[in-house]
């Protein structure tokens, strides 16, 4: 049988990334915001077992059962991601509320995009990626972008990357060094495009914008693949390795080159600039005159 596989968000996909509102990266320290970032462990729910079919009365029981199971493995999910959603540090508010202002700012104005072919109708992930960081370093923050790597393994079929943007807390007397991890498009990166309603009604849950210790988020992953697994035993679906726990953590916590690149209000002007295409209209002018300088015409 012939499996294929479930595309995430084709936002994302395309790499543009919707406007950013406020009820995105809202996150209240005190109330049952859904927005919250995630804290504490939980142990992974079994998956159900089918059961035996050997008569009517039997099947009957066996759906009930088998019924029964699910709801309560799906109630226990939103509630074990409703209570880790409530909690939140000092840190992790200042750098939501600092980065919700740099979503802002970047929106309003729009992100210095460097691209030569910037998308139509939408915002460039890498360029606005970059200049969020660049925002929260001229608000103080030692922020990076991160790009981790993985390679292929028995586990991971495929090697892959990912950026992101990570926010480190230097170390102090009484206190080890804290890295905050942001993902801009969080949501989309368990999104399904044929998820069943439980699924989808715990994805949407989860705030677009991840915002949160590393730790909390290694939490997190582990409670949606949990719930990407039994979404697609439920559809009597093949769970493709790109869905599967070590794939998604290797996204986020694989061997990481953090790098801080010149801020797109300094990048020089030729990385904005397409390479010029010599034409039949120009080719034997510029040859015989190098030391012209004019524009070129492409003929289309």
């Amino acid at each position: 049988m012939c499996f294929k596989r479930q595309m995430a968000n084709p936002t994302a996909v395309m790499g543009r990334i919707p406007a950013i509102t406020d009820d995105d990266v809202e996150y209240s320290g005190g109330g049952a915001s859904l927005a919250d970032m995630v804290l504490g462990f939980f142990e992974e729910k079994e998956a159900y077992e089918s059961c035996s079919n050997d008569d009517d009365d039997d099947n009957d029981d066996g759906n009930s059962g088998i019924v029964e199971e699910q709801n309560a493995f799906w109630e226990s999910q939103h509630n074990l991601l409703q209570a880790t959603l409530r909690r939140s540090s000092s840190l992790e508010t200042r750098i939501r509320n600092d980065t919700k202002q740099a979503l802002r700012d970047s929106q309003s104005v729009g992100p210095n995009c460097i691209c030569v072919k910037p998308l139509v109708g939408g915002v460039c992930r890498k360029c606005l990626v970059r200049d969020v960081s660049d925002r929260l370093r001229n608000a103080g923050y030692n922020s990076a972008l991160c790009k981790s790597k993985w390679r292929s393994s028995p586990c991971i079929p495929s090697a892959g990357e990912h950026t992101y943007i990570d926010v480190v807390d230097a170390a102090r007397a009484d206190k080890p060094a804290v890295r905050v991890v942001i993902e801009l498009d969080f949501r989309a990166e368990f999104e399904m495009a044929r998820g069943s309603p439980d699924y989808n009604r715990l994805i949407e849950r989860l705030p677009r914008v991840y915002i949160g210790k590393a730790e909390r988020l290694r939490s997190l992953i582990k409670i949606l693949c949990s719930a990407a697994k039994m979404c697609m035993k439920e559809n009597k679906m093949h769970m493709g390795p790109w869905r599967k726990h070590e794939y998604m953590q290797a996204k986020w916590f694989g061997t990481c080159e953090r790098t801080v690149p010149v801020p797109l209000s300094m990048a020089g002007f030729s990385d904005r600039q397409p390479k010029l295409k010599s034409s039949m209209l120009t080719f034997d002018l510029l040859e015989k005159l190098p030391g012209l300088h004019c524009g070129v015409v492409e003929v289309v």
